[in-house]
């Protein structure tokens, strides 16, 4: 049988190779989750930015697992066991994961936490499984801090994005400031940064979140950052 399949010139491939190499990396930025403690309307949000900004590339700035039960501070004595928690978090992840599944994931402080306890117990590393191994992420790609098109991406311990963008003099992306949600510009005689905030997908109402009922209230958002790194745009979700 007579194959009608149209097959490219030599010519016509190089052309639709240069075009994709020179398509603009266009980043989703996504805040802290905190899972299983996250807002159910936040990953459908963010899947929708996903598409309208037409990103290639994902970023998690951090805290995708809450790990509450076991903080350094006081924890709800009535909340779910370690091993609950744990699952039903993983079943959570499991959802973003699909949406996602190839990202770069900041390493945060709640990220942290059992590694953390496992030092302070004297644990030696070869013990612990990876990040990937425990959430069945095996395609994400863990990092305490991600570089790419002259932006630095951190989950944010140190301060705020505005003060650490201005002390390395480069465009710096945060999370961990669950109220904080900006961009802020700053030109010099020899060069022009920013600073951004990303903002958080947590659920406000559970109580892991019971230490700030009296503070302010979370800037639900992510963001984009387009035309390789040189265009931040914050993007909050309306509630």
């Amino acid at each position: 049988m007579r194959n009608n399949r149209y097959r490219l010139s030599p010519y016509e491939i190089e052309v639709l190779k240069k075009s994709r190499s020179e398509r603009p990396r266009n980043v989703l930025v996504i805040g802290d989750l905190h899972c299983p403690f996250d807002l159910d309307e936040y990953l459908e949000f963010c899947k929708q930015q996903y598409i309208l900004y037409d990103c290639n590339e994902v970023v998690f700035i951090g805290d995708v697992i809450d790990n509450h039960y076991s903080s350094y501070h006081e924890t709800d004595v009535d909340g779910l066991g370690g091993g609950e928690e744990l699952e039903f978090a993983i079943k959570r992840i499991a959802r973003w994961y699909e949406a996602f599944p190839k990202a770069t994931v900041i390493i945060g402080n709640h990220d942290r936490l059992i590694m953390r306890k496992a030092q302070t117990s004297a644990i030696p590393k070869k013990w612990i499984k990876s990040y990937k191994e425990v959430l069945e992420v095996p395609k994400w790609n863990f990092k305490v801090s991600y570089e790419q098109d002259g932006v630095q991406y951190l989950h944010g311990e140190g301060g705020t994005a505005r003060t650490k963008c201005k002390a390395d003099l480069m465009n710096t992306v945060q999370g961990h400031l669950h109220t904080q949600c900006y961009t802020e510009n700053f030109v010099g005689k020899n060069f022009r940064i920013f600073g951004m905030q990303v903002g958080c997908g947590i659920d406000f109402t559970s109580y892991s979140f019971a230490y700030a009922k009296a503070g302010r209230k979370p800037a639900i958002a992510c963001a984009v950052v387009l035309e390789n790194g040189t265009v931040p745009i914050n993007l909050l979700m309306s509630l």
